[in-house]
């Protein structure tokens, strides 16, 4: 999918380094990304109709950490949406290590890319233990990192990824499952 004329219209306007065009962008695929917000709070929280309040702020912050990327290459919308993942996964993170610091003292949690146990452990540690592992993995195999990351905390499909990524389906799929098995293992050491 290689996106909207107008979101297409936008990166080229963004890569020959238009002034605002990154302003331009994000309306563009703002609703995308406030799908995704939306998704990956609602799989936090369990619940089906996430806060949109935390849904908003999560995008805005996504977006000012996408502000300061201005000598970005953006090739295509699976590749801005992939960058924005790994934004969200930042955010995320700091989220969940601001709340660990409150409690301080809570219980560690098992932590598992299954979608249904993603849904019922809501725990911010698993989420720590998942960004620690996610670091481990990026250190043996970026692109098995990449992947997770994109799908993950982006939401992206398996065709969005391998454009963004400039990989096949077939490796994406492959990846994925070589992946999930990594970190299953390094979540249970």
């Amino acid at each position: 999918m290689a996106g909207t004329p107008a979101s297409i219209e936008v990166l080229t306007a963004l890569r020959s380094g238009e002034a605002g065009s990154l302003d331009s962008l994000v309306p563009v695929l703002y609703q995308e990304l406030r799908l995704i917000a939306h998704r990956h709070l609602a799989r936090r929280r369990g619940d089906e109709a996430s806060d949109a309040l935390a849904t908003t702020s999560l995008v805005n912050e996504v977006y000012l950490k996408l502000v300061d990327q201005t000598k970005a290459e953006w090739r295509d919308r699976a590749h801005f949406l992939a960058v924005a993942a790994v934004a969200m996964r930042h955010i995320l993170i700091n989220r969940a290590r601001a709340r660990v610091a409150q409690k301080r003292g809570g219980v560690d949690a098992t932590v598992t890319l299954d979608e249904e146990a993603i849904a019922a452990n809501r725990t911010p540690e698993a989420l720590l233990d998942l960004n620690e592992a996610l670091d481990q993995l990026g250190e043996l195999d970026p692109r098995l990192a990449r992947v997770v990351e994109c799908r993950f905390f982006g939401g992206l499909s398996e065709e969005e990824i391998a454009e963004a990524l400039g990989i096949t389906v077939r490796t994406v799929q492959r990846d994925w499952t070589k992946a999930r098995m990594l970190l299953r293992r390094a979540l249970t050491e």
